[in-house]
């Protein structure tokens, strides 16, 4: 049986975000403003039976495949969303299924440190990331969800809402993790964002 894990629509992808996925996409590039659509399912290997039947349905673009045993996740864009929408519904359609039937979203971890200090930040940035670095100072808020897929959402809200830097958004996987620094004001209005975000993630 196949299990919808993560259905996630974004109207608009925000500039950091669209350049982190283009960090680890083996497909085509999105760029900000997009729409994209990130779905994951399980198990893993099914992801190419949907991944194809998006593809030849609609005129989208695959930024990024990920097949692991137990989870495969997709992620598909393209400049007009009614082109990602109508690629999520045949997605929907071949695996008999609504967005309902997608996994709830849990947050595992969610924590805001405040004045980051010079040996923490070093660290966090020699770490492998993809994003931009934190600088000392500044304040850090990390989230962790379940499934993992739905971090990306809590990325791009957080991103909308306020002036912020994307350290890491890893959405592969059995858990998301996001880390943002930045002001103390702006860090706890993005992490706002993010947090509404996962619990209430887009039904489009």
């Amino acid at each position: 049986m196949i299990k919808l894990r993560t259905y996630v629509h974004i109207d608009a992808l925000q500039p950091q975000l669209a350049a982190y996925i283009a960090t680890a996409s083996q497909g085509f590039l999105p760029v900000p403003g997009d729409a994209c659509l990130w779905v994951e399912v399980s198990p893993g290997m099914a992801v190419h039976r949907f991944t194809d039947k998006a593809l030849k349905a609609t005129r989208v673009h695959l930024a990024q495949q990920v097949v692991e045993r137990a989870y495969g996740s997709m992620v598909i864009h393209q400049r007009d969303q009614s082109d990602v929408r109508e690629a999520g519904r045949v997605i929907l359609a071949s695996m008999n299924a609504t967005v309902a039937d997608r996994e709830t979203c849990r947050i595992t971890w969610k924590e805001t440190i405040r004045g980051m200090t010079p040996d923490h930040t070093v660290l966090i940035n020699r770490q492998d990331r993809r994003g931009s670095m934190i600088l000392p100072g500044q304040s850090m808020f990390i989230l962790e969800t379940e499934p993992a897929g739905y971090i990306v959402y809590a990325a791009n809200q957080a991103e909308k809402a306020a002036n912020i830097t994307l350290i890491d958004c890893r959405a592969v996987g059995a858990f998301g993790r996001l880390i943002l620094s930045g002001r103390e004001g702006d860090v706890d209005e993005a992490a706002a964002a993010a947090i509404q975000a996962v619990e209430h993630p887009s039904w489009s």
